[in-house]
């Protein structure tokens, strides 16, 4: 086996993070030095770990009073081996803690240590008690203990369990797999790589949407956007990102043929639009309810996404998104490409980032690139070149010569000046380019984690394979079977090492994924929410200005009429005088 090396949570990202604008706010240096602090130069992703030491003989158990205090508890064997073979034959986490408060006989606040909890899964995984070890690890995922022990309801209440660590996570893994628990170990896996996000998924962070032109990470399609607009720092582009659940779609597959002439035409690069090999039409519903319907066609007859799934497409700057430029409008869309055209399409379930074609025309094509039109034309103007030389030699040389030029020049405006000339400036990218930077970072970093996890996947796998073949030779007892059973068990050991090795990886990738996650949402949600407060405040404001104006001006009328009432009373008095 490999020697054991450094943990994983001191790598450092150092291919992106390296290169960063200098015009950068604090917080993002910040974050960026907290994640090179200390860390080496590489990401390895199969060297093994060390396997961690566990089974204590003796745990600690804290407690701290009414006023905060806390205290370690003095007593060496609270937890000895006695106890812990008392709680390894409980139903449930909420029975441990009922023992351990009877055992502790304090009415103080109580943390059980992770030591203390690994100390208790590995006790319930040794009497088979595998309900119990599950109880107790999702105890520790929420943290507190859970309610319903009758008259100890308030005493319990105040017990919370450690959260889990690399070593709960391995530890549960390996003891599961061993006990072909496959599926409830792939579940903890999965808990692995969705370190501090609840296990109900209720607002995950959402989806990275790539750039179509040059696939790097623009954007995140939360479960409530439906239709934004998203700027590419590097190509310059605006691209509309619809967001929303796929109510209907019909698929065509159509021919692939292609003739002599349009092969002739792709070559000389007269036409660079491919040819699909299926037909689409998706009716994609967004969280506001609007639906809108869009047609496309794919390289291959495969389905980029299925009715009811979640999918972002990426459309071509519509043609409402603008920047003024005197009396120019200019618009940041790909060349090539209309206006709200499809360009590629994201599956939120699985990931897959699918290129969108264009849909191909009825009259398949243009008629300036027919060859009925176009034959007829060449022979049309060398007649007319041949008419024009009895006139003037040289009249046709300057006709070709127009024509040449004309056709250069709005070549040269059409792909080269102009597609420059509409892109955003660099300026108006620079403020959303550390943030891709780091979405970028993100999406390398998810996708790792996915490759992990298949890898550890398989391990468990072969695991639950090499336990259940120990036990089928321990069930057979032949002394000729003692070799390969010490086969069997140096590979159960590698695997091990290599699970846990996998699963301290995971667990690194997933807490800087966390981190980066914190930056984005620092600066996009946090941002809008004290905006929407600050605009509330702002309106309570004027709400309260306006009502000191009503205020004031009730008084006004008021007093306006008070002095109606005098003028009156001495007119009055004057005339009766």
């Amino acid at each position: 086996m490999a020697s054991s090396l450094s943990a994983p949570s001191n790598y450092r990202l150092s291919r992106t993070f390296n290169t960063i604008p200098s015009k950068t706010s604090t917080r993002y240096c910040s974050f960026i030095l907290l994640l090179g602090r200390g860390t080496s130069d590489s990401f390895p992703t199969n060297a093994p770990f060390a396997g961690p030491t566990m089974n204590p003989n003796t745990a600690r158990v804290y407690s701290s009073n009414k006023d905060s205090v806390s205290t370690e508890n003095s007593a060496p064997g609270l937890l000895n081996g006695d106890l812990l073979r008392r709680l390894s034959s409980l139903k449930d986490a909420d029975q441990v803690i009922e023992m351990i408060v009877e055992a502790e006989r304090s009415a103080g606040i109580g943390v059980l240590e992770t030591e203390d909890c690994n100390s208790i899964i590995e006790a319930a995984f040794d009497r088979g008690n595998v309900d119990l070890a599950l109880s107790v690890f999702l105890a520790m995922q929420t943290g507190y203990a859970q309610d319903g022990m009758g008259g100890k309801i308030l005493a319990i209440a105040r017990w919370k369990w450690a959260r889990p660590d690399v070593q709960t996570y391995g530890l549960m893994v390996q003891r599961l797999a061993a006990s072909l628990r496959v599926s409830d170990a792939l579940r903890i896996i999965d808990y692995v790589s969705r370190v501090g996000v609840s296990s109900g998924e209720e607002v995950p962070f959402g989806v990275v949407v790539r750039c179509p032109t040059c696939m790097i990470a623009i954007a995140v399609a939360q479960p409530q956007h439906g239709s934004q607009v998203a700027s590419c720092s590097k190509c310059r582009y605006q691209y509309e990102l619809v967001s929303g659940n796929i109510v209907s779609i019909s698929s065509e597959e159509i021919s692939t043929e292609t003739s002599a002439w349009e092969k002739a035409l792709g070559f000389l690069q007269i036409t660079k639009n491919a040819i699909p090999a299926a037909l689409h039409s998706i009716v994609v519903r967004t969280p506001t309810g609007t639906a809108r319907t869009h047609r496309f066609g794919t390289k291959t007859v495969e389905l980029p996404a299925q009715e009811g799934e979640r999918v972002t497409i990426s459309l071509a700057a519509p043609s409402n998104v603008y920047r003024q430029m005197g009396p120019l409008k200019l618009s940041a869309k790909s060349p090539g490409f209309r206006p709200g055209e499809p360009m590629s399409l994201t599956n939120h379930t699985n990931g897959q980032i699918s290129q969108l074609l264009r849909a191909p025309v009825e009259n398949n094509g243009s008629f300036l690139t027919s060859p009925y039109f176009l034959f007829p034309s060449i022979a049309l103007l060398a007649s007319g070149d041949a008419a024009s030389a009895f006139i003037d030699p040289s009249l046709p040389r300057l006709i070709s010569v127009t024509l040449v030029a004309s056709a250069a020049l709005g070549t040269a405006l059409n792909q080269v000046i102009l597609p420059e000339f509409c892109k955003l400036p660099q300026k108006a990218v620079d403020v959303v380019a550390l943030k891709q930077q780091l979405l970028s970072q993100y999406d390398l970093l998810q996708t790792r984690i996915k490759d992990l996890k298949q890898a550890a996947e398989k391990e468990v796998w072969m695991l639950a394979r090499m336990c259940q073949l120990e036990n089928k030779i321990l069930a057979v007892g032949e002394v000729s079977y003692r070799a390969r059973r010490g086969r069997v068990k140096m590979a159960r050991e590698s695997l091990e090492n290599a699970l846990l090795a996998r699963i301290e990886l995971i667990e690194s990738y997933a807490k800087i994924s966390s981190m980066i996650e914190i930056e984005v949402e620092m600066d996009s949600d946090v941002l809008a929410a004290e905006a929407a407060s600050s605009a509330e405040r702002i309106s309570e404001q004027i709400q309260q200005i306006m009502e000191i104006e009503n205020l004031e001006e009730r008084w006004r009328i008021q007093a306006e009429a008070n002095d109606e009432v005098e003028r009156l009373l001495r007119s009055e008095q004057l005339s009766s005088e």
